[in-house]
């Protein structure tokens, strides 16, 4: 049976155990390191504990800050039971538990955010002016998480989170109160800033278990130069290493950590930055400016920041900064009934009424009813009464080091399915869905990624269900082309029924494959007559191989609601019609593959006799047809490439097509073939940038130029954009670009077809005054005929692209192109099941590169890097641990490049 999380836990016990450190952190040029090494820091901010945030409570409409959230608890029940809270919440919220959780998860550090006042007096309390009174309580906190911290052998990161006065006028973040003078209004504040960070050195100076010291959180306040954050950034530095020359300091920007003028050079030689990043794209060009800071300065970066997104997201954002050297730390452990923590808490009864009540919606509760509310809340922050979000620590562990699906639940066939128990993994590999992050600081829009916000933090679309039965949630919000992937068992080989649970308003399709492969055919989900209106709908003739599969729900037309598919045995494979499934081209046009419900009887007969193809109305003809590696699909050789305009279909009324358990294979007429040809934009004519086919590193936002739609920006040198084309006529063109931006730039427009990339001009992007003052500039460049690809390739970023259009101006003969440097051949068929040859032939010594790259654009590997001899060479690669789906490889040979997409299909 299949063993649910194994591998995940071995992955963070593996992690875990690799990472356990000896000696103190410290800065080694661009690293952190330890007596062992390297140590690249995953770790958790424990947001909420000795801080409290508004949004994490659910209480940002009427109290954000803590001050005013205890405030509102204190009027309703008293100071005294106020503090009995206080003391539970500070009690519950982490204990060894917790510690020894995130250690078996993989992590290897905590931030804790401090709250000055559990260690020192405000300043307009001290019984004696400009004198600090310590206070045990945050001190003794600390001593305790450190100790728990040791024995598993995880890094404690000390970050002042709300210093005195506050720093900045986000409130909820430090605390603040404009009441009072801030941290930077006060010389006595930033005085006892200084001292509390000097107590907090002395007392922990031989501590190895402590990582490090962030010395201010997320300043957001205006100041010239940054120099008075530099200023009490240099006193704190002083007053610590007076006491402790050993712990590493973390420097932050302002403006929520991500300013850093006047904050460079390091002053320090034990000193790292730490930038946060949340909400923007996870591209290298998101982070290209703390990586040039750290190139320029030979000082470490810590993501001390990040989170509050999607599992895509944080999974995305991971694997960027790890695959550049950079720690991190998520934010944070533990929300109230929220599915993007680590930690889901409940409300406890009645919190819902206190909610209500201070937001002016419900009638004042008694004090004994609200203290019983607050006290049962601390009592859910216990990790025994909350839930953990395995999702989320899965994208965040598992994910970014592999993309194996790991089952969520145990299915087996028969049996039910419930719909949102998919399996664990990356978007692409465990499910589709076209809204799956937020990336709003770089688009300027905000985006939901699960629209019913229940039960997993994935792109897919969750919320609870009553419906029975259930598991409590059903997924709804369904969109064509979206899909859900589940590791099966299934007992035997046979047939069987499906009954699916669903409910909707309007009629929809969808089928399944196994393997990816089809096994049923598109079927109708009928509108039930509301969106909760739960029907059964039965589809049968379904052959299932017994053995361990993965089977995937594809939704081929939207919406409606799922709840589960429910599987029956319902005898052996002979006692229904072998029958052709669905059909459709390969990725590159040259194939037909027709996908039937029961594996196929070898030897098949020596011609396709029976088949026949049209193209367009018209008779079109096969080279050669055989069984794929699947055994489930026939793949037919075409004499002619199939374009994207091209409606294609197949027919068959032959009687030599068996199935392995005799059933011949039944006749059927004009089965449409979905043609997988990419769509192409028609020159002469206009092209909007954001309808690429491939987008590599630009971010998309609403334009403000006349027309409306998107603009593509945030360029930096390599980012670049495919567009499929049909030239209908050779000839010189006027290109004219619509373009914006305060830096200007640079770019190449390219060609790329079968011979290879050629640059057809080069063109500087002119500064127009802002990033949304339009004005089109314009140049020439020589076309052929027919179909291929254009590229935009940045050279030097720092403008905004909104569209590019092409003018005839003059015919021109159509020229053979000059000899490629190389000849490059793949075996075929493709797709390929494991092993792809490629081969190629040089005419001289060259240096070569082959690359291998998922769709993200994320290189797989590297089968060649280095000077070959001319002569002929050939390649393999095999795709061990790789996912079903589209690749590209490109070949670098001195001056020549070429892309071409194969599909690997087990």
């Amino acid at each position: 049976m299949i063993r649910i999380f194994r591998a995940m836990f071995a992955l963070c016990f593996l992690l875990s155990g690799a990472l356990a450190a000896q000696g103190f952190l410290h800065a080694d040029g661009k690293k952190i390191v330890n007596d062992n090494g390297e140590v690249i820091l995953r770790g958790i901010g424990l947001g909420g504990w000795m801080l409290q945030e508004g949004y994490m409570l659910q209480t940002s409409d009427f109290a954000g800050a803590q001050h005013e959230i205890r405030s509102k608890i204190s009027a309703l029940v008293g100071e005294t039971k106020t503090q009995q809270f206080y003391d539970a919440w500070l009690q519950n919220y982490v204990r060894q538990v917790d510690v020894d959780s995130l250690a078996a998860w993989g992590f290897n550090c905590i931030r804790l955010p401090l709250h000055y006042n559990l260690f020192t007096l405000p300043i307009e309390q001290e019984p004696i002016p400009g004198q600090n009174t310590w206070i045990e309580k945050g001190f003794q906190l600390v001593d305790n998480l450190l100790s728990w911290c040791a024995a598993d052998e995880i890094y404690l990161i000390l970050d002042l989170h709300a210093a005195p006065g506050g720093q900045g006028k986000d409130a909820a973040i430090s605390d603040y109160d404009p009441s009072k003078p801030s941290l930077w209004e006060s010389s006595e504040n930033r005085a006892k800033t200084v001292a509390l960070w000097r107590k907090l050195a002395e007392r922990y100076v031989n501590e190895p278990w402590i990582g490090g010291y962030d010395l201010i959180n997320e300043t957001n306040w205006d100041m010239s130069g940054n120099r008075p954050l530099k200023n009490l950034y240099q006193d704190i530095t002083a007053a610590i290493r007076e006491v402790d020359t050993r712990h590493i300091l973390f420097i932050e920007g302002n403006w929520w950590a991500n300013d850093f003028t006047g904050l460079t050079p390091p002053w320090d030689d034990n000193m790292a930055y730490s930038f946060h990043k949340y909400w923007s794209h996870n591209d290298q060009g998101s982070i290209q400016w703390v990586l040039d800071m750290r190139n320029r300065y030979n000082a470490p970066l810590w993501c001390g920041e990040a989170g509050e997104n999607s599992n895509v997201w944080y999974r995305d954002a991971i694997k960027l900064l790890e695959d550049n050297s950079i720690g991190w730390a998520w934010w944070p452990l533990k929300k109230v009934e929220s599915i993007s923590g680590i930690v889901w808490t409940p409300k406890s009864a009645g919190y819902d009424r206190l909610l209500d009540y201070w937001k002016g919606a419900a009638s004042k509760p008694s004090a004994d009813f609200a203290v019983n509310a607050l006290m049962g809340l601390a009592e859910n922050y216990r990790l025994e009464n909350a839930a953990v979000n395995r999702t989320v620590i899965d994208a965040m562990i598992r994910q970014v080091q592999t993309t194996e699906l790991v089952p969520f639940v145990e299915h087996v066939i028969p049996g039910t399915i419930f719909a949102a128990d998919y399996d664990l993994g990356p978007l692409g590999y465990a499910y589709a869905d076209k809204e799956y992050a937020d990336y709003h600081v770089s688009t300027g829009t905000w985006t939901g990624w699960n629209n019913g916000w229940a039960y997993r933090n994935d792109g897919v679309d969750v919320e609870p269900c009553t419906d029975s039965p259930t598991n409590g949630y059903s997924v709804g919000w369904i969109s064509e082309d979206e899909w859900l992937a589940y590791t099966v068992s299934i007992d035997e080989t046979a047939a069987y029924e499906t009954t699916l649970r669903t409910a909707s308003e309007q009629s929809a399709q969808m089928h399944f494959q196994l393997d990816g492969i089809d096994v049923t055919a598109k079927s109708t989900v009928p509108a039930t007559g509301g969106w909760y209106n739960w029907r059964d709908l039965k589809m049968s003739g379904l052959v299932l191989p017994a053995g361990e599969h993965v089977l995937r729900a594809y939704f081929d037309q939207g919406t409606f609601n799922l709840n589960y598919v429910k599987f029956k045995n319902i005898g052996a494979t002979d006692q229904i019609d072998f029958i052709g499934l669905s059909a459709e081209t390969s990725e590159d046009g040259g194939a037909v593959y027709l996908a039937v419900n029961k594996p196929l009887a070898q030897p098949l007969p020596d011609a396709p006799g029976g088949f026949s193809l049209k193209v367009n109305s018209s008779a079109a003809s096969f080279s050669s047809y055989s069984i794929d590696e699947s055994g489930r699909r026939l793949f037919f050789t075409t004499t002619q490439p199939f374009f994207f305009e091209d409606r294609v279909s197949l027919s068959y009324s032959g009687t030599g097509v068996k199935a392995e358990d005799g059933t011949l294979l039944q006749p059927f007429t004009n089965l449409r073939i979905t043609n997988k040809q990419p769509a192409r934009n028609s020159i002469p004519g206009r092209i909007q940038a954001e309808d690429f086919d491939v987008n590599n590193g630009f971010g998309l936002e609403d334009t403000q130029d006349a027309g409306g739609g998107q603009n593509l920006g945030w360029t930096d040198p390599g980012d670049y954009a495919d567009y499929s084309v049909t030239v209908t006529k050779a000839g010189t063109y006027n290109v004219m670009y619509r373009v914006a931006g305060q830096n200007g730039g640079r770019i190449d427009l390219m060609r790329i077809d079968d011979s290879g990339a050629k640059t057809l001009h080069t063109l500087n992007i002119p500064v127009t005054g802002g990033w949304q003052n339009w004005r089109t500039i314009s140049k020439e460049a020589v076309l052929p005929e027919g179909r291929y690809t254009l590229r935009i390739r940045v050279k030097s970023g720092g403008f905004n692209l909104n569209w590019f259009e092409f003018d005839f101006v003059t015919a021109v003969a159509q020229q053979a192109e000059a000899p490629a440097t190389f000849a490059l051949r793949q075996n075929w068929p493709n797709p390929f099941n494991a092993t792809t040859r490629i081969a190629f032939s040089l005419p001289t010594a060259e240096r070569v590169k082959l690359i291998i790259y998922n769709l993200r654009g994320e290189e797989v590997a590297r089968l060649v890097d280095g000077r070959l001899q001319a002569g002929e060479h050939a390649v393999l690669w095999t795709a061990d641990n790789m996912a079903s789906g589209l690749y590209f490889y490109r070949i670098q040979a001195g001056d020549f490049t070429e892309t071409k997409k194969f599909i690997l299909q087990r």
